[in-house]
């Protein structure tokens, strides 16, 4: 059963998509991203992933306080990115109320950061963030392209422990033209036991069931739901629905 997770990303504060990471591509869908987070768990919905958008921009966190307010005022089990470049950025983010938090560029910048992170908070509260484009690791907000390879810069990982990787097809994202699944089933086939979290170009429910069909662990999606392509009640009601069909 893929897991499903909702985004909320925050510039300003408020919640917003952009369009292949561009910041000059912004659209504002919400001014209070606390009450789209309450939405979201009314539905039923347990987890959520917050992207900080200054935060990866300024390279340290910036929306905390929006962190805090979901985290204090939900249950949601929140995955939280963007900015995290220090010690004091990382302690910042679980003393707000973050269950795990998505770590990219310092794993390509400061990997001995990232592997001691790892050691020190445990592979259950760490993801590694993989922003790809044209096959390689993009890094600061996807405004720079980095030498590294997707392939081995997963596998340097998860020698260390890593069990969890958000992976982001940048092309995809935010274009509603559906997942980059050879991408994630080349992924799944060199590394079988990872927890894969699917990201960029979901266009509707169609998207989800395919990355279940093939056996992708989860999915996170938010351009879709902004843009009324994703029934959130139906696919609630029909995830809930298949889940008593396994039990």
């Amino acid at each position: 059963m893929i897991e499903l997770i909702p985004a909320i990303d925050i510039i300003e504060g408020k919640c917003v998509r952009l369009t292949k990471g561009d910041y000059d591509q912004k659209t504002v869908y919400h001014d209070n991203p606390v009450d789209v987070a309450k939405r979201f768990e009314a539905l039923g919905f347990t987890r959520l992933h917050v992207v900080d958008l200054d935060g990866a921009k300024n390279r340290h966190i910036v929306n905390v306080e929006v962190l805090r307010q979901i985290t204090h005022e939900t249950s949601l089990r929140v995955d939280f990115g963007g900015g995290i470049k220090s010690d004091d950025d990382l302690k910042k983010a679980f003393d707000n109320g973050a269950a795990m938090v998505t770590v990219g560029s310092i794993a390509v910048t400061h990997p001995e950061w990232f592997i001691g992170w790892l050691k020190t908070y445990g592979a259950d509260k760490m993801i590694l963030g993989a922003d790809v484009r044209q096959g390689m690791i993009s890094i600061n907000g996807w405004k720079e392209d980095s030498q590294e390879p997707l392939i081995p810069f997963l596998k340097r990982y998860i020698d260390e422990g890593v069990k969890n990787v958000l992976c982001t097809e940048i092309s995809r994202d935010g274009m509603l033209q559906g997942p980059a699944l050879p991408l994630y089933q080349e992924i799944m086939k060199t590394y079988p036991g990872l927890h894969l979290i699917a990201s960029g170009g979901v266009s509707g429910i169609g998207d989800i069931l395919s990355l279940e069909e093939h056996k992708i662990p989860a999915v996170v999606f938010g351009k879709a739901i902004y843009e009324g392509k994703i029934d959130l009640e139906a696919l609630a009601h029909s995830h809930l629905e298949r889940k008593e069909d396994i039990k």
